[in-house]
């Protein structure tokens, strides 16, 4: 499990967690920002970026929280603020519900909150229903091209993450696709991003459930929300109400014009906010 541990060691620890099919490369600008007062860690999902990919696992969201969780027990990482970006955030919600006492702020961005939150399932599928990327998703699983198209990453990778969404076409050049690209090389490298879309599909992801006492502890940490509101992979207006109903008090900034992908349609912005933020709590 590939990770990059960068900035001040003797820093809060902000742990920044990516989705799909994206790696840390998503948060070089934030890295960027932090590192001069804080402790920046962000790792790559097995099967995503340079962490390896392994043939004879699964790739559910269980899997990778159970991965998440044995990072950060063995690097023994406490008062975490988490950062998260698509399937990252039920993936850190998922730590979060486990180790409570662990995180000390949440922070979203374009990333779902799912902590118990009784109509989450609900809003999930609401926003299947209207969202391209997992309209495409079971449609390709039902025919059995989900595997093939998936599996060539390496070659399609751009016109994946522009239906997933993002806005600044300037960012796209030769490097910004081969660091995207070149870790889904072969089929078997892409075994990552397979499953986690044959996962939403096959209804195979199980979800953290916290008790009790998790959720009223998380009731009073610092919260942010910030969101690009021209995403149409998880729509802000189905997926912010999960945020704002566990944390009432929080911030929550909505970017006209960027899309899913936030960190690359304003990567500035975001670290502006998220630092005055994190200065603030």
């Amino acid at each position: 499990m590939h990770y990059v541990d960068e900035g001040d060691r003797s820093g809060e620890i902000v742990l920044c967690l990516h989705g799909e099919p994206t790696w840390g490369y998503l948060y070089r600008s934030l890295i960027t920002a932090l590192r001069g007062d804080y402790r920046v860690v962000v790792p790559d999902h097995m099967g995503f970026g340079k962490s390896e990919t392994p043939q004879d696992r699964s790739y559910w969201l269980q899997d990778h929280i159970d991965n998440l969780e044995k990072f950060v027990l063995q690097r023994d990482l406490n008062d975490i603020t988490l950062v998260m970006h698509d399937f990252g955030g039920p993936v850190g919600m998922g730590l979060a519900a486990r180790h409570p006492d662990r995180i000390k702020r949440i922070i979203s961005t374009n990333g779902p909150t799912p902590f118990g939150q009784p109509d989450g399932l609900e809003r999930l599928l609401k926003n299947a229903a209207i969202a391209p990327w997992f309209q495409w998703i079971v449609k390709a699983n039902e025919d059995g091209s989900l595997e093939q198209v998936l599996g060539q990453l390496d070659f399609n990778i751009l016109s994946t993450m522009k239906i997933n969404g993002f806005e600044d076409n300037s960012v796209i050049n030769d490097a910004w696709i081969a660091a995207y690209g070149t870790h889904f090389a072969t089929p078997r490298d892409c075994l990552g991003a397979i499953g986690w879309a044959k996962g939403f599909a096959t209804g195979a992801h199980q979800f953290e459930e916290p008790d009790a006492a998790a959720i009223a502890t998380f009731r009073s940490k610092p919260a942010l929300a910030v969101w690009g509101d021209a995403d149409k992979t998880l729509h802000p207006h189905l997926f912010l109400p999960l945020f704002t109903a566990l944390f009432p008090n929080a911030d929550v900034h909505r970017i006209p014009g960027a899309g899913h992908y936030c960190f690359e349609d304003a990567p500035d912005q975001i670290a502006d906010i998220i630092k005055r933020f994190l200065q603030s709590n």
